[in-house]
């Protein structure tokens, strides 16, 4: 009987307390409550340079997340999730974060086109000068205000490109482009829609403002061969050759081979002889540099799957140093007898080329990253090294105390083989990331101060390649960074 009551009560204070007002406002307050604190975590997460994820944009409506269902806040409706891209027209997490950065995209160029961009509030030309004419700056710290301020002011142009075979242009997509050491020349490798390559080299001469107009230089024999890797080589003179990696094609192994930039066009008359082309069997390289180095004349490295080789042009003699790990990263440093190394293991190491290839004596350095090493860039004192990982972290160390001194964030990458651009002369880094944006960093104290979107949609077969220099043409050319997506080619110039 007691019990019975006892259960009586219970049921009729839950109902009271059910249909009782207060309840239902405090209950229904305390929700929204918790729902408004969720956007605020979820706004700040969703201005980094990520784009954020659907929970994000359900939070900014503040409306609840329900597992498997996305919430739209233009059509104020759930759409649900599903699994794979077997379905037609499927909504999944990884097309919505696509629309999300899709979005973002369009708002950024928008933004650049609309406005022009200053670095820090009360800072142009006229402060600068002044500052510098009263004593507070001096030329060092002044030129590189300077450039940083030129830097937020760039303007994207279009560059239009003459070539022998216009219908190509329209077709073909850069794969990758390649200034030499003046900047004169563009080295561009171009995907051929019947599959394989075809390379070009642009005159950047005639690259001056207003009017950019350049033409690209084509040799139609040399095609259909995929590049892992590609620097410019000083055989006869100054980047008188262009040394490539070639992928191996059905039963034609894989080879590195050195190209007369003659073949294309010929820049010093009086010098250059027909060229002939060297090709050097060396299957499976990953990443291949010429050294510039007295100590290493006429030689040029190849990365290998645990080893390095490095190849005596001239005399055909070979040098062989095993590795633990595949050699993504190679540059030989000018002064010192090194060639340093990136492998896909995050292990750094220098080989000193007076050293043979018996024993352990040759190792000279070794640093390390976390995950694996897509480039390597050593400064002009040759005290400090730049070197970026797939792991997206850039880290700058110093060589004499192996100790990793700067690092420059927000840089995107997870997989890809992405090079970095630094440029002592003006005082930045530049670096192209697996999200299609081209982001500029202060080489003194990694401040990120420009980040560029691509004109063309994020995608994996669109990711720009960049170049960077002062002297864009030569030395009265225009300064700025040119931009190689899909079919074309832009400018985005100082002045």
């Amino acid at each position: 009987m007691k019990k019975s009551r006892w259960q009586s009560r219970r049921r009729h204070g839950r109902r009271s307390h059910q249909q009782n007002p207060w309840f239902r406002l405090r209950g229904s307050e305390d929700r929204s409550d918790s729902r408004a604190a969720q956007p605020a975590h979820d706004s700040s997460h969703g201005d980094d340079e990520s784009p954020s994820t659907s929970s994000g944009t359900a939070g900014t409506s503040s409306v609840p997340e329900l597992p498997g269902f996305y919430f739209d806040p233009e059509k104020k409706r759930y759409f649900r999730l599903l699994p794979g891209h077997n379905n037609c027209n499927p909504l999944t997490k990884e097309s919505i974060r696509q629309k999300e950065m899709e979005s973002k995209r369009l708002r950024l160029l928008q933004e650049e086109d609309r406005r022009k961009k200053i670095a820090r509030m009360g800072f142009n030309a006229s402060s600068m000068l002044r500052k510098s004419q009263l004593g507070f700056l001096n030329v060092t710290n002044y030129c590189q205000l300077a450039h940083e301020l030129r830097l937020s002011c760039m303007e994207r142009k279009k560059v239009q490109i003459r070539s022998m075979d216009p219908s190509a242009l329209a077709s073909d997509r850069f794969n990758l482009i390649l200034a030499d050491t003046n900047s004169d020349r563009l080295f561009t490798v171009n995907d051929v829609k019947v599959g394989g390559s075809k390379y070009g080299i642009i005159n950047l001469q005639s690259l001056k403002t207003p009017t950019l107009k350049v033409f690209m230089h084509e040799n139609l024999y040399f095609t259909n061969r995929k590049v892992n890797s590609v620097c410019w080589a000083s055989l006869n003179h100054l980047d008188s050759h262009i040394l490539l990696c070639l992928m191996g094609l059905a039963e034609t192994p894989g080879c590195a081979t050195l190209l007369p930039a003659s073949l294309f066009v010929n820049s010093h008359p009086g010098i250059d002889r027909p060229g002939m082309l060297c090709s050097f069997r060396i299957p499976g390289a990953w990443s291949c540099a010429w050294s510039l180095n007295i100590q290493a004349n006429n030689c040029f490295s190849t990365g290998l799957s645990r080893r390095v080789l490095l190849t005596n042009v001239v005399t055909g003699h070979r040098q062989s140093f095993g590795t633990n790990s595949d050699v993504l990263a190679q540059q030989f440093a000018l002064m010192a007898p090194l060639l340093f190394n990136g492998c896909r293991s995050g292990e750094i190491f220098a080989i000193d080329l007076r050293c043979g290839n018996q024993g352990k004596g040759w190792k000279a350095t070794r640093l390390f990253h976390d995950s694996a090493v897509t480039s390597v860039r050593i400064l002009q004192d040759e005290q400090y090294l730049m070197a970026s990982d797939m792991a997206g972290k850039i880290k700058l160390w110093d060589l004499r105390t192996t100790k990793c001194v700067r690092q420059y964030e927000g840089h995107v990458n997870e997989y890809a083989y992405l090079p970095l651009h630094v440029h002592e002369e003006e005082g930045i880094l530049v670096a192209v990331g697996q999200d299609c944006y081209t982001r500029i960093w202060s080489l003194h104290d990694a401040r990120l101060l420009r980040t560029i979107p691509s004109p063309y949609a994020a995608s994996k077969a669109d990711i720009p390649s960049v170049a960077f220099s002062s002297r864009l043409g030569g030395s009265r050319g225009a300064p700025g960074l040119l931009m190689a997506v899909g079919q074309d080619l832009y400018c985005y110039s100082y002045s």
